[in-house]
């Protein structure tokens, strides 16, 4: 019966290890990838990759060559992490609309004021989705006044 009582120790000192591991490795500054099921789909899709290249954009984008220039918010919102080089940016002011940002270097993630720089980079892919009543998004043409806004403060 003492032999059992060291090994029951050890077992506790190892769940002990065990469960302050898992703590200490879980990285709380990455914020979650928010998914979304978007209406129209389409073989290839951004963040897929093609004989090691990935596809940055695809059909319902609009690029902007921004020459290392910033995109800026257009309204208060969330810049939430989405496809591979992708983000999402959704805001209170316009509920049924997401903008899918793609191009970007180290965009900022979270909370963000508008006019407020969201990152920066060469290129910039942006496909405006609007929320369908079944809950899926639709690729919709950007409305001019919110592209003018994300490329001036």
């Amino acid at each position: 019966m003492k032999q059992w009582g060291w090994g029951k120790q050890w077992i506790g000192i190892g769940a002990v290890l065990l469960f302050s591991q898992a703590g200490c490795t879980a990285d709380r500054s990455i914020s979650p990838t928010r998914q979304i099921q978007i209406e129209q789909t389409w073989q290839l899709q951004p963040g897929d990759v093609m004989a090691q290249h990935r596809v940055v954009a695809g059909l319902g984008d609009i690029s902007i060559h921004l020459k290392g220039d910033s995109v800026y918010a257009p309204f208060d919102g969330e810049v939430q992490q989405n496809l591979p080089g992708c983000v999402l940016f959704s805001s209170p002011d316009v509920p049924a609309y997401l903008f899918r940002l793609c191009g970007l270097n180290q965009p900022k993630i979270g909370e963000v004021r508008q006019g407020k720089a969201i990152g920066s980079g060469e290129y910039l892919h942006v496909a405006t989705l609007r929320k369908q009543p079944e809950g899926t998004w639709a690729m919709v043409e950007p409305a001019k006044d919110v592209l003018d806004r994300m490329l001036q403060p």
